[in-house]
């Protein structure tokens, strides 16, 4: 695949003006799959080992980049749900909650470094499974992953300290769901801080990228934690729903789209079940005048291109102060040709694949929508694969506030623009979506972000960045965005009773 420079050198004679722009292309450098292992059907991780489901039934996982089968994965019915809730409490009881806290963080530790021994395996399967760039998974996803199970394994033997003046104690089984776009991050950021503090698990990953939850389930058996501590079910919507209604849950952490988080609020009703919920998002990414251009146009690519929009958090509308807006769009065009789509396992490739042939279809609609909404649209020319999954970097100019693509979460490779001319103006617009996940603000000037930041409905806002992550910082929403809140001190407090 072709790709343009992004400047256009010129150097004026006397003669003429010589241009040095050059198409030119990147030699394939694709990662190894020799050294990753798979096997041909997974079973349920069950108290500390693989079984077959009780129903009998498995369905198959498919790299989205090809569309070829990468392995059958059991399907778990109420009955299987019910066994791995019966583990965790066993382990919960007799096991895990009459360890010390320094042993649980033993443990953790123990985690975090064999994840770091295996991270090219893990960073190839997230890649395969689920279509992602490997620069993304390999760079951020994997080593994120450790570095969750690193600080809570710090924190496992510091409660008393963490919460001065309480008695904190563990809450007992907790039942997790975790969403298709971070698979292996979202497992790190549930499963750490419920087994610091006392917890066990049953968790819930995606049916369409469950490979590496079910190899995350290798390195808890490898590192002995002990059998029913962290149980791993895998299965499609009923499956979760059979470990949200399990009447032996104390607690549900789910990260998915809202409208299934509305369900789950409605199943817990009644219930003393806790319950976080980290839900849809449509992200306002804010540049004003005074911004560095350039790095605002790269933090806005980062922001929703690289990772194909496959973020809650993903900044998928774009306010640009009205002066600026012309140069800001045609930098973004310019910047979006240069984004290379393909193969996810080329360390060359910006883009990968969309995760399923159902997403796909769901962000075609989305552009029919806009397009139909009378939205000017750009998309860039970059040729697609034949097989697979593949959407190319598009946005939408001249959008406004009442279009679906402005109010409604699209998950795709897809930006609406729109323009602002005061602080008022844009913080009116920005702040009017049922979400409220998180934000970005572009300028130079240090007082207009505190005003903005403190001004702006969102659980995460970034200044002259965007999408950035560390176990230390909480992460979480208001409005339909959910409720609670992921890491850090914070992400200590839905596992925990505070007495």
């Amino acid at each position: 695949m072709k790709r343009k420079p992004n400047a256009r050198p010129r150097r004026k004679t006397a003669a003429r003006a010589i241009d040095f722009q050059t198409d030119w292309t990147y030699a394939p450098a694709p990662e190894s799959t020799g050294h990753i292992q798979l096997r041909e059907r997974y079973g349920l991780f069950i108290n500390g080992q693989f079984v077959n489901p009780k129903s009998g039934k498995y369905f198959a996982t498919t790299n989205p980049a090809n569309e070829k089968k990468l392995a059958e994965v059991a399907e778990a019915g109420i009955a299987d749900a019910d066994r791995a809730v019966r583990a965790a409490r066993q382990a919960y009881e007799t096991v895990w909650s009459r360890l010390s806290a320094a042993e649980r963080g033993k443990y953790l530790y123990r985690i975090a470094r064999i994840i770091q021994e295996r991270a090219r395996e893990f960073s190839v399967i997230e890649s395969m499974d689920g279509g992602k760039a490997i620069r993304e998974s390999r760079d951020v996803d994997v080593p994120l992953v450790a570095a969750h199970f690193f600080y809570y394994a710090g924190w496992a033997d510091k409660l008393a300290y963490a919460f001065p003046g309480k008695t904190p104690k563990p809450l007992g089984v907790a039942g997790q769901i975790i969403p298709w776009n971070f698979p292996l991050l979202m497992a790190a950021w549930k499963i750490a801080p419920a087994l610091a503090t006392g917890n066990t698990v049953v968790l819930k990953p995606a049916e369409t990228t469950p490979l590496t939850a079910l190899k995350l389930a290798e390195v808890f058996r490898d590192a002995d934690l002990p059998p029913g501590v962290v149980n791993i079910i895998t299965g499609g919507g009923a499956t979760g729903a059979a470990l949200v209604n399990h009447p032996d849950i104390d607690k549900v952490a789910f990260t998915g789209s809202t409208d299934v988080g509305k369900l789950i609020l409605k199943a817990l009703a009644g219930r003393k079940t806790k319950y976080t919920l980290e839900l849809g998002g449509k992200a306002a990414n804010i540049i004003f005048e005074d911004a560095a251009l350039d790095q605002a146009v790269e933090g806005i690519v980062n922001g929703i291109f690289f990772n194909q929009g496959h973020v809650c958090c993903a900044g998928s509308r774009l306010f640009v102060q009205e002066s600026v807006a012309d140069v800001v769009v045609e930098k973004l065009k310019e910047r979006m040709e240069t984004l290379i789509v393909g193969d996810p396992l080329d360390k060359n490739t910006d883009i990968g694949a969309i995760n399923s042939r159902m997403q796909l279809d769901k962000i075609q609609a989305y552009i029919k929508i806009g397009r139909d909404e009378g939205a000017d649209f750009y998309q860039t020319s970059c040729k697609l694969p034949a097989k697979g999954y593949w959407c190319a970097p598009a946005l939408f100019t001249n959008a406004s506030q009442s279009h679906r693509i402005v109010q409604e979460e699209i998950f795709g490779p897809v930006l609406a623009i729109q323009t602002f001319r005061t602080i008022e103006e844009v913080l009116e617009k920005a702040n009017n979506t049922p979400y409220g996940l998180s934000g970005g603000v572009w300028t130079d000037k240090g007082a207009k972000i505190f005003k903005m930041t403190s001004k702006l409905r969102a659980g995460v806002i970034w200044a002259n960045t965007f999408s950035k992550f560390d176990p230390g910082s909480p992460f979480g929403g208001y409005k339909e965005s959910g409720v609670g809140r992921e890491g850090g001190l914070q992400g200590l407090m839905p596992y925990l009773q505070l007495a």
